[in-house]
């Protein structure tokens, strides 16, 4: 017996037996019956047994044959179920996206909806941790990472845009009591301190020394996403990226009471295996990321007070 059977053979097979007629299985395959008959010899050869007892003009599986149509009819049942399951839920590609949570929450999320519209073909799967995915290892095809860390060998690490630092408030902290109108008023506020952001209030208050400031007390967050919450609810004035506050400055949940220009930092990377960096779908999302992040601030954003 060969190893490997010949599929046309198997198909002439299983419509005969399944019309129980090689006239049926011919009209089915578009064929003639001679050259059904002729495909279920050539198969009964191939494997060294009888399928079909032939009486005059009659075919009757034989038991071995009955056993055998019942393995290959499940067999193309399932060929059959898995093409419709490709055809009508599944997409050409799965974009698996690992990224920091406060990058994926604040600026990844809102705009998502942009990627796939503009590429239907390709679902976007997305995991958020603070800790790096390892793309030897994991099933990743990107990896978003904030700070420098020393990458696999084989990685491509690709820089973000530079990232303004401001400060930022709800807007009521503009009045009231203590209005926060210059950079001497936040001595009145709470500093709300975001402890992985690679500039804190100490860097800040390096290039304002003539300003009395309490930087060692405050509320204190380990993700950025969680320190812009808090002073949206007011709780204080957070020091975080431009980056990240994109629809909160457009909503005026939060205002930048000295301005939007501060502390520049290199702070997010793409990073991506050299091996998969020419797959169609990891090449539409970096270039689709860049120009996002290139895309400027919308004109309509509230006007921001200045100050000294």
């Amino acid at each position: 017996m060969q190893h490997r059977v010949s599929l046309k053979a198997i198909q002439a097979f299983e419509a005969a037996a399944r019309h129980g007629s090689f006239a049926l299985a011919a009209e089915e395959l578009l064929v003639t019956p001679s050259a059904v008959s002729h495909q279920v010899k050539f198969l009964e050869e191939q494997i060294g047994v009888r399928l079909f007892h032939r009486v005059h003009r009659a075919v009757t599986l034989t038991d071995a044959g009955r056993r055998y149509a019942e393995e290959i009819a499940a067999a193309f049942a399932r060929i059959d179920a898995a093409t419709r399951n490709v055809g009508r839920t599944e997409k050409t590609d799965i974009l698996t996206v690992h990224s920091t949570p406060s990058f994926a929450t604040q600026w990844l999320m809102p705009r998502l909806a942009r990627f796939s519209a503009r590429h239907p073909d390709i679902d976007v799967r997305l995991n958020a941790s603070a800790t790096p995915s390892d793309l030897l290892s994991e099933d990743v095809d990107v990896d978003i990472r904030y700070g420098s860390r020393l990458q696999p060998t084989g990685t491509i690490v690709i820089p973000f845009p530079v990232e303004t630092i401001v400060p930022l408030c709800a807007p009521h902290l503009l009045e009231g009591p203590h209005p926060l109108r210059t950079v001497e008023d936040l001595r009145h506020h709470v500093l709300i301190h975001s402890e992985r952001c690679l500039v804190g209030w100490a860097d800040w208050h390096r290039d304002h020394r003539k300003v009395k400031l309490d930087i060692a007390h405050g509320p204190r967050f380990d993700r950025s996403f969680m320190s812009i919450s808090a002073a949206v609810d007011g709780m204080g004035v957070c020091l975080e990226s431009l980056l990240l506050v994109q629809r909160e400055l457009q909503t005026r949940r939060l205002v930048a009471p000295f301005g939007l220009k501060g502390l520049q930092v290199q702070g997010y990377t793409l990073n991506i295996l050299k091996t998969r960096n020419d797959l169609p779908k990891i090449q539409r999302w970096q270039e689709w990321l860049f120009a996002e992040l290139e895309r400027p601030a919308n004109d309509s954003s509230p006007r921001q007070r200045s100050g000294g």
